[in-house]
């Protein structure tokens, strides 16, 4: 630019030297035209060196870009070898397992139709064991309620002897209930003379009434025992000892519990037990008195109850 402003310059000096007034004014006027360009294209020339340093600034951002993506296409294409691998590695388990998988796979459908056989098998029997449970079951529930029925009728049978025995208490006549039993228990002094089996007129009286509830329960089994205390048998005659003595009183309150047409023979037991189960100590005359009895046990049927043991 400084080249052609002084080329103006000289050419304008030679001109002005050598040309009219009127031909310098045109001279002059061209120049300042040619001035007026050189700006105009001073102004073009720095706004395209504005332009370049922009497309440079551009070009080096665009070179940083492109070297960035380089950089990721490298690293993907890092990646792709890797997964291509892994993928040639996974296709070669593959095929090893697809020449395995014919065998395999019958090995395992043998073996699950094992298991399921066995399943089935064990589902059945634990049905089965549900259904002998539940059996099981409703059976002890029955038996729970058969023996709560037996003590309830054990509680009102033993209600019953007592009010029909009330007036002989007192006098030698107990009733209690031990293990789902009533015992009914008189002393000899109520029923018999020292030595004899012959059955007074208060104690043919007791025995009648218990035999009125005996004759209302007829499920009940009715065990008559004689007891004596360990004074040996002095009488004469038939009785050998206290085991025969005892025998023969229980035999007697059975005769007169026979006397009751409504009661079933069947249901009545006689036993003699001697000396041999005494309640009292025999040292004193009130033990003895207290040994010396008839005891009367009633014990409810438990045929169904036997049953329903043996089912269970």
């Amino acid at each position: 630019m400084k080249k052609i402003s002084i080329l103006v310059i000289l050419l304008i000096s030679v001109l002005t030297a050598c040309v009219p007034a009127k031909k310098f004014n045109e001279l002059e006027q061209q120049y300042k035209q040619l001035e007026q360009q050189n700006e105009q294209i001073a102004s073009k020339a720095n706004n395209c060196e504005e332009k370049l340093e922009e497309i440079n600034a551009s070009s080096t951002e665009i070179s940083r870009e492109f070297q960035e993506q380089n950089r990721e296409k490298e690293l993907l294409e890092s990646k792709i070898a890797q997964i291509e691998e892994s993928y040639e590695k996974l296709q070669q388990s593959y095929d090893a397992l697809e020449d395995k998988s014919s065998s395999t796979l019958l090995e395992n459908s043998k073996r699950n139709r094992m298991l399921i056989e066995e399943l089935e098998e064990k589902q059945n029997l634990l049905r089965n064991e549900r259904k002998e449970l539940a059996e099981r079951s409703s059976r002890i529930k029955e038996l729970e309620n058969m023996i709560a029925a037996k003590e309830e009728k054990m509680q009102t049978l033993k209600n019953s002897v007592s009010a029909a025995l009330t007036n002989f208490e007192g006098k030698g006549l107990t009733v209690e209930r031990r293990n789902g039993k009533v015992y009914v228990s008189m002393e000899n002094k109520l029923l018999f003379d020292s030595g004899s089996w012959a059955v007074g007129s208060q104690g043919k009286q007791a025995v009648k009434q218990l035999g009125l509830v005996l004759a209302q329960n007829p499920d009940i089994s009715v065990l008559i025992e004689g007891h004596t205390d360990n004074v040996p048998y002095g009488g004469s005659g038939a009785l050998q000892d206290n085991w025969d003595l005892s025998t023969k009183r229980a035999t007697s309150i059975v005769h007169l519990l026979q006397e009751n047409a409504n009661i079933d023979p069947t249901r009545l037991t006689a036993a003699g037990r001697g000396e041999y189960a005494p309640i009292a100590s025999n040292n004193s005359p009130e033990g003895k008195a207290k040994n010396r009895r008839i005891e009367v046990v009633l014990t409810p049927k438990l045929d169904e109850v036997s049953r329903l043991l043996e089912d269970s």
